[in-house]
């Protein structure tokens, strides 16, 4: 008897269906055979289900098996094919009806005694479930919670095998996973730092409320000490709230990525990621033998904080240019190419020279020039292009050390940021555009544009300082940002001004 089972496979951050076919015959030799391109984990299920079984008391005759995971040209990894792989089993001994399973998605890894135990991918399954008009998704009680973030359609956690099999024979009823949305944007992360907390800095203040507002990508150069990483790690305390879409997104990266926290069904802050500076390209953007997400599509919709950016290797660094530019990862393998969103606010850290100290004025500089350049020449041109805002963060003077808290806060920032992206949320509403940081083209042309004198304005700017096509336009972006911030209709000439002024690499070559 042939049983089918419908469970899923993961491209990228998306899941397709696939059929689980399995051949139950009395007749021939007894065996178990697997086609269907599967890897790794799906090949050994066999021990895994078979202990299973038997352990959950069903007692397989002598059979000959064959197990089909169809499309057979496309490969499957993982241990979510153990559940379905059961419930094949016992569907063509005749235990349960095909009418029985017809319908229900399935997913799950088994353990020796049939308990289940959680899998990643479960909302991008329960998203293919919903599309190909599942009537549900059977998934590890670890997972219920996850996959029921997906409406409409009933998303069903179970304990272990036994459970599953009674639900299929009407023995037993579980009732499906519930989650409240609205509950979980009450969830979200409550912030114990605050901008308040730093002292002097407000240029760099400044910088990070534009970059915040318009999605632009920051660089901060200073002495060690001057408070860089301070600043960055209090940005996610001014970035707007994600929205349902966005919420989505994230949550779909951190599940295939296994990464998904237990108690978290939704991701509903903003990712903040900080990796060390001894990753590797694969880590930092993702792939591998069998692609992962890297770092990058961990912090999509969020910040990407490199600290110490020279310390990386610098051909890990240049693996960053296509994610800044598409907001994507492409990677590329002899089977398949699969794409990882990657929309990142980039901010990262540097000292000015290898001690740190060229622009400390109470410290000596023991660097020579050439030493100085060597250091920065581990950021290649084409990548500090891509950085929108470069800023320098001097020592803070003692007497703004014996200060008392700042009057900039996250709050006051937090407000005019959410002023400035409301103002392009209306303004973009036809375009596939969030920010100003992604304008490009004709919708670069009619919103960035500028009068005679600004433009012999600009010119001379680009001539003097010697600003490449890609650096121009960003000057462009980030004047319009500045004036949304200042809730002016039109770009003026002390807009582009302060936006020069934040290309500080540009202005010490």
């Amino acid at each position: 008897m042939i049983a089918k089972v419908a469970c899923a496979a993961l491209m990228g951050i998306d899941a397709f269906k696939v059929e689980l076919e399995v051949d139950f015959s009395r007749s021939g030799m007894p065996c178990f055979t697997m086609v269907g391109l599967a890897e790794g984990a799906v090949k050994e299920a066999k021990e895994r289900v078979f202990s299973a079984l038997k352990n959950c008391g069903f007692k397989i005759p002598p059979a000959r098996i064959t197990v089909n995971l169809a499309p057979a040209d496309v490969r499957k990894a993982g241990s979510a094919y153990d559940l379905p792989m059961a419930v094949g089993i016992l569907c063509g001994m005749g235990v349960v009806e095909q009418e029985a399973v017809d319908g229900w998605y399935m997913a799950g890894e088994l353990s020796l005694t049939g308990s289940l135990k959680p899998v990643p991918g479960v909302l991008p399954l329960a998203l293919a479930a919903r599309e190909g008009g599942g009537k549900g998704i059977m998934v590890p009680a670890d997972n219920g919670r996850e996959g029921a973030v997906v409406k409409d359609i009933p998303v069903v956690g179970a304990t272990d095998l036994g459970q599953v099999v009674r639900m299929l024979l009407g023995e037993d009823a579980i009732v499906p996973a519930d989650l409240d949305i609205e509950t979980l944007w009450e969830e979200r992360q409550s912030f114990i730092n605050d901008f308040a907390e730093v002292k002097g800095q407000e240029h760099a203040k400044r910088a990070i409320e534009i970059a915040a507002a318009g999605g632009h990508n920051l660089l901060f150069i200073g002495p060690p000490g001057s408070g860089k990483t301070m600043l960055a790690k209090r940005i996610p305390t001014v970035l707007p709230p994600l929205r349902f879409e966005e919420a989505l997104e994230v949550t779909k990266i951190y599940s295939v990525a296994g990464l998904l926290p237990k108690d978290r069904a939704l991701m509903v802050t903003r990712p903040f990621r900080t990796p060390h500076h001894t990753i590797s390209d694969v880590g930092l953007i993702g792939g591998g033998r069998y692609p992962q997400p890297g770092e990058t599509s961990l912090a999509h919709r969020g910040v990407l904080f490199l600290d110490e950016m020279p310390e990386f290797k610098k051909p890990v660094l240049e693996v960053l240019r296509q994610p800044l530019e598409d907001g994507e990862v492409s990677i590329s393998r002899s089977l398949v190419t699969l794409k990882y969103p990657a929309d990142i606010m980039l901010v990262a850290a540097m000292n000015p020279c290898p001690c740190g100290y060229l622009t400390d004025g109470t410290h000596p500089c023991e660097c020579s020039p050439l030493a100085v350049g060597r250091y920065r020449s581990r950021i290649s041109g084409p990548l500090l292009d891509r950085i929108d805002l470069q800023v320098d963060v001097p020592a803070v003077p003692y007497d703004d050390l014996k200060k008392a808290k700042s009057d900039i806060t996250s709050a006051t920032m937090r407000e005019r940021i959410a002023r400035a992206r409301k103002v392009q949320e209306e303004r973009f509403a036809d375009l596939p555009i969030l920010t100003n940081s992604e304008l490009e083209g004709s919708a670069q042309e009619e919103h960035c544009k500028l009068s005679e004198s600004e433009h012999d304005f600009l010119k001379q700017a680009v001539e003097s300082l010697g600003l490449s096509a890609r650096a121009y336009t960003r000057v462009l972006r980030i004047s319009r940002t500045i004036a949304d911030l200042d809730g002016a209709e039109d770009i003026g000439a002390g807009h582009l001004a302060e936006a020069i002024n934040y290309r500080s690499m540009d202005r010490q070559g």
